[in-house]
């Protein structure tokens, strides 16, 4: 939908009255745009008198989205040559068809199977969770692993009968689990969605406290990227809610799922701009790791001292307290994080928070850091993307080669 050719937009007028022209241009109300972008209609009403600041480029790009805008300068107002193309769609990746095929494709016939070892089956899930942390490529030799291991435990868990097929319900929950972090920002709405439900399920039907709490963990980070806070939290919660009474006597990873539900309850709370809550679900999760061995990380959460440290960072910087993030980030030692993709991702965060800081230089040297650690997680993970564009279209001259080569490695579009 292209925006009405009879609309003209007066140059001088804000970001909040561009919004609201623009808005009542496709006769939306307020309710209907805010509720597109995770938001309250006032929130939206502030933004469109001038009563609040909008200076998240997230969300000035979730507002273009759903107001169906093919340049972000539509509403920015910005030099017409500068092209900043607003993402309408999804990212892609090779490996979806495949794994599409596996999900989708589910097999009715009860399956034939002679001999069925759920604890190997369990193994090689353990050795694909492993490989999502420890590969550069993660996201791509995962995803290669996946159709096969989805069609095994669905079979597993259909054939099997009394403790072995709880065994293997729980290995389909962790496998559903690994296929949504593998397949974030690139699964159709409705493969997210049904992969996100199929961990919770097959879970609920091992009846194990810890497989449910890591499903709703899952659960909770579909919900928080489709800009449902308020369910993600209400989901990751009642989790933790779940699995609390078993802590004093449970063993280490239940302990740690507990903490890594603390933490996503943490970050959505500070996305939302909620500082109290989002330092009172940080500070339970610091007390977890504090209960664990030092050296302690959860297998496919990696939950754990540097965890919550690397929480600290991503807290303070959605709260735009950039400053407290990079003092913490500084007394960091990131190659304690055996995840090449957790440790990718602590660089993005500190490469926003120096851009909150208006130092694009910093911001450039640590994106160049992560790239190093993980191309594919700065690829398909948004925030990464964003930084890289935003690098790119506010670089001054002598670093503009740079910039141009992150977004091009990211996947960012330098044309225009």
């Amino acid at each position: 939908m292209d925006i009405p050719g009879d609309l003209s937009i007066p140059e001088d007028l804000s970001i909040g009255e561009r919004i609201k022209v623009l808005r009542e241009s496709r006769g939306m109300s307020r309710t209907v745009l805010a509720g597109l972008c995770g938001r309250g209609s006032d929130w939206l009403k502030k933004i469109e008198s001038g009563q609040r600041d909008l200076d998240s480029h997230t969300l000035l790009m979730r507002l273009a989205a759903a107001l169906q805008l093919p340049d972000l300068s539509l509403i920015t107002g910005g030099t017409p040559e500068i092209a900043q193309p607003v993402p309408l769609g999804r990212l892609t990746h090779p490996g979806m068809p495949a794994i599409w095929s596996a999900v989708m494709n589910r097999v009715i016939a009860l399956p034939q199977q002679q001999s069925v070892s759920v604890a190997a089956l369990q193994a090689r899930i353990d050795q694909a969770w492993q490989l999502w942390h420890t590969s550069g490529h993660q996201r791509t030799e995962v995803s290669a692993l996946l159709p096969s291991l989805i069609r095994e435990a669905e079979g597993a868990a259909r054939a099997l009968e009394g403790d072995d097929r709880r065994a293997a319900h729980v290995a389909l929950s962790d496998v559903y689990r690994l296929t949504g972090q593998a397949t974030a920002y690139v699964a159709p709405a409705e493969l997210a969605w049904v992969v996100a439900d199929r961990s919770l399920s097959a879970a609920q039907m091992a009846d194990h406290p810890a497989a449910i709490a890591a499903a709703a963990w899952n659960m909770g980070n579909i919900l928080r990227e489709t800009a449902y806070p308020d369910e993600a939290l209400r989901v990751v919660t009642e989790a933790a809610d779940l699995i609390r009474p078993h802590l004093s006597t449970a063993p280490d990873d239940w302990r740690g799922i507990y903490g890594a539900l603390q933490l996503h309850a943490a970050v959505t709370s500070a996305r939302d701009g909620r500082d109290g809550d989002a330092w009172r679900y940080w500070d339970a999760g610091d007390q977890v790791a504090k209960s664990l061995p030092i050296s302690y990380v959860h297998p496919s959460t990696v939950f754990g001292r540097a965890n919550v440290d690397f929480h600290q960072v991503s807290v303070e910087v959605d709260l735009r307290h950039s400053r407290q993030a990079l003092n913490v980030a500084d007394d960091l030692d990131p190659d304690v994080m055996p995840s090449l993709e957790r440790r990718a991702r602590l660089w993005v965060e500190v490469a926003r928070g120096h851009m909150q800081r208006g130092d694009r230089t910093a911001a450039l040297h640590v994106m160049q850091k992560a790239s190093k650690i993980s191309i594919e997680t700065l690829a398909y993970t948004p925030s990464a993307r964003t930084v890289a564009s935003d690098l790119w279209r506010q670089a001054p001259r002598s670093m503009r080669a740079e910039t141009a080569q992150l977004a091009e490695a990211v996947g960012v579009s330098t044309a225009g």
